[in-house]
């Protein structure tokens, strides 16, 4: 009787553990930023702008470059004042990025405000990827030729 009673509280404990659920909590993002970006880029070619740009955000927290895909995907989007805050953002982050300054060179371009701001902004671009210059001295152009049509 005396093992009969001290084997019913043994087993019992022993299912009662079996039973619990382990619960698995991460503490921390597992993803690298470059996984992140990669998965934003798939997301951007699929269309699911949404889903690039919450890659992004996550990837934002790692890298400044982030900045830069983000303002790219709300300027599909049409969301130029997301899109100027995300490449200023890029600006700060990254500040030897060219296509930073490019891009929000083009937004000013797209909008026809802050042109002289803009040419600064495609001027630095030229100055920091010469390799990258045909693009940049292609939004340079485009922009002056605003000005010049702009100007009384």
């Amino acid at each position: 009787m005396m093992n009969r009673l001290w084997i019913t509280p043994a087993l019992v404990a022993i299912l009662a553990a079996g039973c619990v659920m382990p619960r698995i909590i991460i503490a921390e993002d597992p993803l690298t930023a470059e996984e992140h970006l990669n998965l934003g880029v798939a997301y951007e070619r699929k269309g699911e702008l949404d889903l690039a740009i919450r890659e992004y955000e996550l990837a934002a927290k790692k890298t400044g470059k982030a900045y830069l895909y983000l303002g790219n995907v709300y300027f599909q989007k049409k969301e130029l004042d997301r899109a100027e805050e995300s490449y200023r953002k890029a600006i700060r982050e990254i500040p030897c990025e060219a296509d930073a300054y490019n891009n929000l060179a083009w937004v000013y371009f797209v909008r026809g405000k802050n042109l002289d701001e803009a040419e600064k902004l495609a001027l630095k671009a030229i100055e920091l990827n010469p390799a990258g210059s045909e693009t940049y001295a292609d939004t340079l152009e485009k922009i002056r030729r605003l000005k010049n049509k702009s100007s009384p």
